[in-house]
């Protein structure tokens, strides 16, 4: 596992955690408030989610406590990033705005990390009913419109608030690979901080960032890390492509 600049949460107090699976139900592929192509621009500086997104996954420890976000991509696999893998995650809860009920809960079979890329599949123990995330042709190219959706704290400092319990989004847009120090430019996505203070943080790695495609989303990125070094939103942030491997990830949970 490569530790990351970015994102790896660290809470100071446990989640309670559920026992069972539990038996909410969200509409497959759910859409976004408009059927517009684009997002309007708006995690530190988001703001409370305006959907429940039956994709959106936290992985968590055995006591409940979040570690990273995923996207379900079919009933049984989870696309997250590779740093976010290790023998702490123990269980998903999928399809809920709170990270610490409602949706699904179901344990984690094994972890398959890429070779190279900084992204990783997690194979659940069971079946998941809520509605997956289709992974997208492609990303984009500059001035696509997305969206990133995570529990990662709120301010830009390491360890100076908490995480929030309710899921954040924030509306971004790709930029060019030139504001990204260090990315790979082939398989990974520059994405920018809107106002020049807002991003993605510690919490969020692993999580989604996704486009409106004819009113629906699609998948293009998992948060893999910062652009500005410890502190968070003070520059464009990196994603992993994750159309950039869908023939890797084909190769594992079939056809997507």
């Amino acid at each position: 596992m490569r530790l990351r600049t970015l994102l790896m949460t660290v809470f100071t107090a446990a989640v309670a955690a559920i026992g069972t699976a539990g038996t909410a139900t969200a509409a497959p592929d759910a859409p976004p408030p408009s059927t517009s192509d684009t997002v309007a621009p708006m995690i530190v500086g988001g703001g409370n989610a305006t959907q429940t997104y039956s994709f959106m996954v936290s992985l968590q420890s055995s006591t409940g406590s979040h570690i990273c976000g995923g996207s379900l991509i079919t009933a049984r696999w989870v696309v997250t990033a590779a740093h976010c893998t290790s023998s702490s995650v123990r269980q998903v809860r999928i399809g809920s705005n709170n990270r610490t009920s409602g949706g699904q809960l179901i344990g984690v079979r094994r972890y398959v990390d890429h070779y190279s890329g900084d992204i990783a599949l997690i194979e659940l123990s069971s079946a998941s009913t809520l509605g997956v995330v289709p992974v997208a042709s492609s990303s984009g190219a500059i001035g696509t419109a997305t969206r990133i959706i995570g529990w990662g704290q709120t301010c830009p400092s390491p360890g100076a608030c908490g995480a929030p319990t309710y899921l954040q989004e924030l509306n971004t847009s790709i930029v060019s690979d030139s504001l990204c120090s260090g990315i790979r430019a082939a398989s990974e996505i520059c994405t920018n901080n809107p106002n020049g203070n807002s991003g993605a943080c510690y919490g969020d790695s692993g999580g989604p960032q996704i486009k409106s495609v004819s009113g629906r989303w699609q998948l293009i990125g998992a948060t893999s890390r910062s652009g500005g070094g410890s502190v968070c939103a003070t520059a464009p942030s990196i994603y992993v492509d994750v159309p950039y491997f869908r023939s890797w990830i084909s190769s594992y949970v079939g056809p997507i």
